[in-house]
């Protein structure tokens, strides 16, 4: 599908580069974060670690909507300016605003909803009922927030600004780090030599973790808010934003497939921890654990994506297929190759990662043999996040659903739950067949990219 030839374009990495390094900076802090909070969460037991890491996978599911939206105004308006019309760019950013008030608004109050009773229905151990409960409600709390920062922040990216989306959340990690240290552990004494400094600190655990990611969650939000307000192509400052069905209409098209993948895809991840949940504490904080240890290893694939995103979409409003499957292929081989790297680095050292996020020794085995299972697949797991992005670009989201939810339910979780059932399989398990399903999707997606009919039907062509 690619070859090494592929790096020799300047013109087509330097596109690739100003749009993909600001998102792979993006990437990296999040996770630095996601790793300070897990890893002082981790500090006060397996208990806190699996009542963090239980609702984790719901919250993929409760932010599908948001990302949907997310994807469906940055395929709007990267096409709208490829074809140089900054009006329909203008038009779709004001719906952003609809969009990011009635989504926030609509989940933040079914997630409050549910919150205290949700851990039960995952089947959580009684001793973190409580707090997995507590920690899913207060971080469910600022939903609005989480929605402006989330498709006000594609909206940037779709104009081709990934710094501006870089620099608000680089600050939301900042704080959030800051906060974890105020909020998370008890109060000590900082000896310097004969001099002692009292540092307070809340002594809060998990719920200090929630509140923490709720406040820096909130300022996101109103950051993002200003930054599109200020933006000079995009934003809606000095109008009155009209409702226009006809745009709702065509950024509804590709926003719903992408709803339901991510909806099908992510309800698969609750029944997912949910058959982990049957291992018990232990493993569910081992599988909690690899999973935020994982996340840092996807950087450059979720870095990328972005430009990948936002270059398809330019290729289809101008219409030019060639650029569409260089730009992409040349993207897919640079995520290979950095993923390679990375998945190398994940098998070799599993066991010092999983350290930093706990002192259990028996969730560190665990863990550590669960991210040696992963590693060898992240190449591929590399290239499918690219060829995600690149459908969401040209619109193509109900291909992905289809997909997606077949190797979810017809793949993961059946062969999951006969591991565990039938087997009596163990955490390596169901690690195993993670890889299987993320590996027969980016075989499929790869057939689908290089079937010419596709490129007919969703690039639209001068020729025809």
């Amino acid at each position: 599908m690619f070859s090494l030839e592929l790096l020799k374009d300047r013109e087509v990495l330097q596109k690739i580069k100003k749009l993909a390094i600001p998102s792979i900076i993006e990437e990296a802090l999040a996770v630095i974060v996601l790793y300070v909070d897990t890893a002082m969460v981790g500090a006060i037991g397996a208990n806190a670690s699996a009542s963090v890491g239980l609702t984790s996978t719901t919250n993929w599911l409760v932010y599908s909507p948001m990302w949907a939206f997310a994807v469906g105004f940055l395929a709007t308006i990267s096409q709208a300016l490829g074809a140089q019309d900054e009006e329909r760019a203008r038009k779709a950013g004001k719906h952003a605003i609809y969009a990011s008030i009635f989504i926030g608004i609509l989940l933040m109050i079914i997630t409050l909803s549910i919150a205290r009773r949700l851990p039960v229905w995952l089947g959580a151990d009684i001793e973190i009922i409580d707090d997995a409960g507590i920690y899913f409600s207060i971080i469910s709390a600022p939903m609005l927030f989480r929605a402006t920062s989330t498709i006000l922040g594609a909206v940037l990216r779709a104009s081709g600004d990934t710094r501006t989306p870089m620099l608000v959340n680089a600050i939301v990690n900042v704080l959030n780090i800051i906060l974890n240290f105020l909020m998370i552990d008890v109060p000590f004494i900082w000896t310097i030599g004969s001099l002692s400094i009292p540092i307070y600190r809340m002594g809060l655990g998990v719920k200090g973790a929630a509140i923490a990611t709720a406040i820096s969650v909130t300022v996101g939000g109103i950051l993002m808010f200003v930054a599109y307000y200020k933006h000079p192509v995009i934003s809606c400052k000095g109008e009155t934003i009209h409702y226009d069905p006809q745009i709702m209409q065509d950024i509804l098209r590709i926003a719903f497939p992408v709803a339901l993948e991510r909806i099908a895809h992510s309800s698969g991840q609750v029944v997912f921890t949910g058959l982990v949940a049957r291992l018990g504490t232990i493993s569910v904080a081992a599988h909690s654990i690899a999973l935020t240890a994982e996340e840092a290893f996807y950087i450059p694939g979720y870095g990328m994506q972005t430009a990948a995103s936002t270059l398809a979409g330019n290729a289809v409003g101008e219409r030019n297929e060639q650029k569409l499957m260089k730009t992409s292929q040349t993207i897919m081989l640079l995520a290979f190759l950095a993923m390679t790297i990375m998945g190398g680095i994940l098998f070799l050292f599993a066991s010092p990662i999983m350290q930093i996020f706990t002192p259990d020794p028996e969730v560190i085995i665990r863990g550590a043999m669960a991210l040696r299972i992963v590693a060898v697949s992240e190449p591929i797991f590399g290239v499918l996040i690219i060829l995600q992005g690149v459908f969401d670009g040209v619109g193509d989201t109900k291909f992905p659903f289809i997909i997606s939810t077949f190797t979810m339910w017809g793949i993961r979780l059946l062969f999951t739950h006969i591991a565990l059932t039938y087997l009596h399989g163990t955490l390596n398990s169901v690690w195993i067949c993670m890889v299987i399903d993320n590996t027969t999707r980016c075989l499929i997606y790869a057939l689908r990219f290089n079937d010419q009919k596709w490129r007919k039907k969703f690039i639209y062509i001068e020729s025809n």
